[in-house]
């Protein structure tokens, strides 16, 4: 009965619905609880900045244990982890809603950031072991929810929950999805992530680059808020920075260290991470500055805002649907630079948005972004790991979410810094057509947009070669594999 039951789940469907639906928490987490911070000030007592720490604390703790991934995926198996994980963000969600204090709501967002710090990589190494290479390109139709509705989602959510229920329910949605995750996985991975040979683990690495790495991202989340010349902020910058290079140093000396850098020397591998770490930047600070735009400078609602800021999920769930077919016609080097060349464009007419500017033509535009930079990041994953071996895929994805999330941090810091700049200059210029401080935020997203150039600029050094044998299946052949395999004898 037990074996009966395990083989009529697909473990390669179950691993796809798992890793969309704990990527899909992860992901709305930190967009949701946003909205909610007035609703949490006002109904427990404190100022803003105390409850900004909510997020700083959810924050730290996923740099925390995003060194680990990769050796407690290979020590005690990719399935008991990500499900531990998935169990732990699930508890973890419950007890913030249930919190009655700030100290308890801070503390049970670190246990939740430390879960997700844990779900991404591993899922994700989980994931490309199931499907071959040739496989990888049509997950993109998946894969993507989790990358571009549920941020999206996430404002949408918690605003109508803060007016509608209550904040707690910010928290509780999280249940009946992890929950369901969690049964899943039980029945769908009983042959999958096994464990397999570890080293022991580098104690001293992490020391190094656990700290070193919550450090660096709490300076660069913190430093335009308050002042990069700050005595805060350039200490915790400077003391992780000091981490992360003494980190590095002893890496490379090691044979089996807690990152193996090592991976970085792939070519392929180190452009593909660098161009999703710039173009990471460039989206989370688009999508940081955008709204803030629409809402302070034009006087838009949140609601408003976040239904028009929503068509740039919109199309980057289309591109997810056609960047397989697109592959197949143009390759992957060119979609990359095609759609990054795009997406720059893009980002360039919404820097010209104007408070009379047609509501449509601009959700039309960040639509077109989302469907351009979805191409792009869809490519640059299938490329990232086309070259990896299964024994280093662990490593390798845990390498790759964390580039992802120095780049998110570092386009926020950045584009961030350019907006309190621009707007403080020109504050004082009444003579701006568009109002106070809208050169700020047409600067900041001209910013993001740099970024994206300079992701641009690293697509165009992949040469014809190293794209070479990234091939896509189509979806014809695999979906008809089962009937061949049918009538085909057993292999011997």
């Amino acid at each position: 009965m037990r074996a009966a039951g395990a083989r009529g789940v697909n473990p390669k469907v179950a691993i796809r619905l798992i890793y969309v639906a704990a990527m899909f928490l992860v992901a709305m987490d930190a967009t949701i609880v946003n909205v909610s911070l007035p609703a949490i000030c006002e109904e427990l007592g404190v100022s803003p900045a105390q409850a900004g720490t909510v997020n700083i604390g959810y924050l730290m703790a996923v740099a925390l244990t995003l060194p680990l991934a990769g050796w407690l995926g290979e020590r005690f198996g990719g399935k008991r982890v990500l499900l531990s994980a998935i169990a732990v963000f699930t508890a973890a969600s419950v007890c913030c809603g249930l919190a009655g204090s700030l100290e308890g709501l801070i503390l049970f967002r670190i246990i939740q950031g430390a879960a997700g710090g844990l779900i991404a990589p591993v899922g994700m190494a989980l994931l490309f072991r199931a499907f071959p290479p040739e496989e990888r390109a049509n997950l993109s139709r998946s894969l993507v929810l989790p990358i571009a509705v549920a941020p999206a989602v996430g404002p949408v959510l918690g605003g109508f929950f803060v007016e509608t229920l209550s904040w707690r329910w910010c928290f509780y949605i999280n249940l009946p999805i992890g929950a369901a995750a969690f049964a899943l996985g039980l029945a769908g991975l009983a042959a999958a992530g096994r464990p397999q040979r570890s080293g022991r683990l580098d104690w001293i690495g992490l020391l190094l680059s656990a700290p070193g790495f919550a450090m660096v991202i709490y300076a660069l989340s913190q430093g335009s808020m308050r002042g990069w010349a700050s005595p805060e902020i350039v200490a915790t910058g400077l003391l992780g920075a000091v981490l992360l290079a003494a980190m590095t140093a002893r890496s490379l000396r090691m044979p089996a260290p807690l990152l193996q850098l090592g991976l970085l020397s792939q070519r392929l591998y180190r452009t593909a991470g660098l161009i999703a770490l710039c173009s990471s930047a460039g989206l989370l600070g688009m999508l940081y500055v955008f709204p803030l735009m629409y809402q302070n400078l034009f006087g838009a609602s949140a609601l408003h805002t976040g239904l028009t800021t929503f068509p740039e999920a919109l199309g980057l769930m289309a591109a997810s649907q056609c960047m397989p077919w697109s592959v197949r016609k143009l390759g992957v080097r060119r979609v990359i630079a095609v759609a990054l060349l795009c997406a720059m464009a893009v980002f360039g007419a919404l820097s010209l948005v104007q408070a009379d500017t047609n509501a449509w033509l601009v959700r039309l535009l960040l639509l077109c972004g989302g469907f351009t930079l979805g191409h792009s990041v869809g490519a640059v994953q299938l490329l990232a790991f086309a070259r990896i071996e299964p024994p280093r895929m662990g490593q390798a994805t845990m390498l790759f979410q964390v580039q992802n999330r120095f780049g998110s941090a570092l386009g926020v810091a950045v584009i961030g810094s350019v907006l309190a700049a621009g707007t403080a200059g020109a504050a004082a210029d009444a003579a701006l057509a568009a109002g106070p401080g809208a050169w700020g935020y047409r600067a900041a997203l001209l910013a993001a947009a740099a970024f994206l150039a300079l992701a641009w600029v690293l697509a165009l050094t992949l040469r014809e070669r190293d794209t070479a044998g990234v091939a896509v299946r189509r979806p014809q052949a695999s979906a008809a594999a089962p009937a061949e395999a049918a009538k085909a004898p057993p292999a011997s």
